[in-house]
């Protein structure tokens, strides 16, 4: 009976992006390479990649030997753990190609080890020779309706969003938070029932909502970088000081002159962290406004993104809370006890707002994986995805406290968990 090592390894340039593998079986006794294996795989995950390099090396062993022993060796620790049974395999991609590596030989003649990227450098080179033909083969974009830099309120051509290359294959650490004192988060306090400027101490989002499941607190640096949405909310308009409805259902008000300075200084804050590699914003006036004035700090053309406007309060635009108390008070209640009610007069749901955003941020997740987004957007949206990635019920919105120009951060990992970095930050504006 021979005995074989088996070293594979893959990545993406872009998580997912252009794809590829490479796999080398050994012989343990010998040293000597007994076959090689690699391939360009197009469009995938880092993991996913690292799963087809695995199953390729385990096949090219059984080629040779379908008797034989074999201990794999990658620099995956999330395949090595989910291989050797210790980590649950949660994402839907990868279930099937790790079923089809386990069937190889039988599991007692299989062993796993992790072992450092520098001791993997015969696969590593085979998976980075695959990803550059891969790249070379099809460079995938994402486009999007753009806001000029400098022009707050108009519409540009299609942006680019591209992909950002990976450093080797799958091996990248997970990203420090990107937002100004990450380290400092704010667990905004006593939210209230009280209506704020874009209606964000109203009742909750959808639970039925496509969410994140949120990770429990980190991430194995072999999960590859997430996608970074670095939330802001939008600075103050005339009607945030008074605490009014505003939504997508009314007038729509632009930035107040604190909220020009509030976005002046968000953009100063991002500068200086030099993290972010795109922007994306609602395209109401007011995160326009923002966005515009953050992108012509950063340099970058901003992307509109209809799911991640505010919620259409219908007949309470415009209106204090206390006033929707007054004039509607038995709608007022049910639409605190339940997400499904809508406002007076045709408003929009926090059930249909949370669905709609969790399909703007999965459009984002697959637009933008791997890199840094500024999502320049409002309460509830911001509040909707903090909820979802920490998987909080409903009720979680009332004891969110969110101010205006405010930046909060979620990360999005290719296993399908989520980790929030940051919350209601606003440290840049003292």
């Amino acid at each position: 009976m021979r005995e074989f090592i088996v070293e594979a390894d893959g990545g993406s340039r872009g998580n997912p992006g252009p794809a590829g593998y490479g796999a080398v079986v050994i012989d343990a006794v010998t040293g000597e390479t007994a076959a090689e294996a690699s391939e360009s795989i197009g469009v995938a995950t880092n993991n996913v990649a690292e799963y087809r390099g695995l199953l390729a090396g385990l096949r090219a062993a059984h080629a040779l030997d379908p008797a034989a022993t074999v201990h794999v060796r990658m620099d995956s620790k999330l395949v090595v753990e989910q291989m050797s049974g210790r980590w649950k395999i949660k994402h839907p991609d990868m279930k099937p190609l790790a079923l089809a590596a386990s069937r190889v030989f039988p599991p007692d003649r299989v062993t796993f080890e992790w072992i450092p990227r520098e001791r993997n450098k015969h696969a590593d080179r085979l998976a980075n020779r695959a990803m550059d033909a891969a790249a070379s083969a099809d460079a995938p974009s994402a486009e999007g309706t753009e806001v000029g830099a400098a022009e707050a309120g108009t519409t540009a051509g299609a942006a680019k969003a591209g992909t950002a290359a990976t450093a080797s294959s799958s091996s990248s650490s997970s990203a420090s938070s990107v937002a100004p004192a990450a380290e400092r988060e704010a667990a905004g306090a006593g939210a209230g029932a009280g209506a704020a400027d874009d209606g964000g101490t109203g009742a909750a989002a959808d639970r039925r909502a496509a969410r994140v499941v949120a990770a429990p607190g980190w991430a194995p640096a072999d999960m590859g970088a997430p996608a970074t949405l670095v939330l802001l909310r939008h600075g103050e308009t005339p009607l945030t000081p008074q605490k009014r409805f505003s939504g997508s259902g009314g007038s729509d008000p632009s930035l107040s002159d604190t909220g020009r300075e509030q976005a002046r200084l968000a953009g100063e804050a991002l500068a200086r962290r030099g993290t972010v590699q795109a922007i994306v914003a609602s395209p109401l006036a007011r995160t326009r406004e923002t966005a515009g004035i953050v992108a012509a700090r950063l340099g970058l053309d901003v992307r509109i993104e209809d799911g991640l406007r505010e919620t259409d309060f219908g007949a309470w635009e415009g209106l204090t809370f206390g006033e929707v108390r007054d004039r509607h008070r038995a709608d007022l209640d049910a639409w605190l006890a339940d997400p499904s009610v809508a406002p007076t007069g045709g408003g929009e749901s926090f059930e249909t707002t949370a669905a709609r955003v969790a399909a703007a941020r999965d459009r984002l997740i697959a637009a933008y994986a791997g890199r840094t987004v500024l999502v320049v957007t409002h309460v509830t949206p911001v509040k909707t995805l903090v909820r979802l990635a920490l998987g909080a019920p409903p009720e979680a919105l009332f004891r969110m406290e969110l101010s205006a120009a405010a930046f909060s951060a979620v990360a999005y990992y290719a296993d399908g968990n989520a980790s929030v970095r940051l919350f209601n930050d606003t440290s840049h504006l003292r």
